[in-house]
């Protein structure tokens, strides 16, 4: 009795719920080799040797497997030393990034600061209009950020879009009862942010961390900007030229040179510009995929609840 009622509880699939079954299946599948394979395909070029290389058709695995690409990077004290600006810059900016844009958010999430609505259209009017190149690099010079590290800080220390989420998860997803218990024993704000506020935010705080770190890991404008000693130089600029160097052999190819030429004139080297770039691209890139698969399920629902709720 109890297994033919267990049997007529079960929804028969009719024929259409299969078809759309094996699309979506499908539909997933395509979706996962296409963002999938620009990364072996890199990968592939970065462990292959250049001659080797540059004839072509290499897919998802090295032909001529060699490790010199990563060899030359690793080789070069310019590497270290980018490397160590990246992950300066991305730590402190972080840690930065989420104390003042964290301590903004929960000064606008309260509902008796007098002016509340006026400081936030404040807030707002530089995330539409921005005061423009010149008159802010006139404005950091005079700070005296020009050439300095602190130039990757101190000015992206707010970000508005961060501190409007922020603002709306501490408006909506802590409850108001916590501060007022807080307030009678005798806490002040300092207190309730860091101690209640702060670890019982963990969805939003671990987004927002996110944002910021990717933001100071990618970030290329600013030191192509404001930073002319080599010394300051992060990964990303690194990048770029050897990238721009790696272009030559696409400049031999619009003006008639083939594959065969330009595998020529490597033949016989394990390691040539493009190689290198593709070996540089992955270990800029392996930090943050490595990172955000332990922050994933903390980012769904950071964006969900500080988004739609706010």
């Amino acid at each position: 009795m109890a297994e033919n009622t267990k049997n007529r509880m079960k929804v028969k699939k009719v024929a259409s719920d299969y078809v759309i079954i094996v699309a979506m299946v499908v539909i997933m599948t395509v979706v996962f080799v296409a963002t999938l394979y620009p990364f072996l395909n890199v990968l592939a070029m970065s462990l292959n040797y250049a001659s080797d290389t540059m004839r072509g058709g290499i897919t998802v695995y090295p032909r001529q497997f060699t490790l010199d690409n990563y060899r030359s990077i690793f080789g070069k004290s310019t590497i270290w030393r980018a490397y160590f600006i990246t992950f300066s810059r991305t730590i402190l900016g972080t840690i930065g990034g989420l104390l003042v844009t964290g301590s903004l958010s929960f000064a606008l999430s309260r509902k008796s600061l007098v002016g509340r609505k006026f400081y936030t259209w404040i807030c707002l009017i530089p995330m539409y209009f921005g005061g423009g190149l010149i008159p802010t690099y006139f404005l950091l010079k005079t700070l005296g950020f020009i050439d300095s590290f602190w130039v990757y800080i101190i000015p992206s220390l707010v970000n508005i879009w961060n501190m409007i989420l922020m603002r709306s998860y501490f408006s909506s997803s802590v409850p108001d009862a916590l501060e007022e218990s807080a307030r009678i024993d005798g806490a002040n704000y300092m207190t309730i942010f860091f101690r209640i506020y702060w670890p019982v935010s963990t969805p939003i705080i671990a987004t927002i961390a996110l944002y910021f770190g990717v933001f100071h890991w990618n970030d290329w404008y600013t030191s192509s900007v404001y930073i002319v000693s080599e010394d300051l130089k992060p990964m990303t600029s690194i990048l770029l030229r050897i990238v721009a160097e790696a272009s030559f052999a696409e400049k031999l190819a619009s003006l008639g040179a083939d594959a065969g030429a330009i595998a020529n004139a490597t033949k016989g080297k394990a390691v040539d510009t493009r190689s290198v770039s593709m070996a540089t691209m992955i270990t800029s890139i392996v930090p943050i995929v490595a990172i955000y698969p332990f922050l994933q399920r903390y980012f769904i629902k950071g964006i969900m609840i500080g988004s739609v709720k706010g």
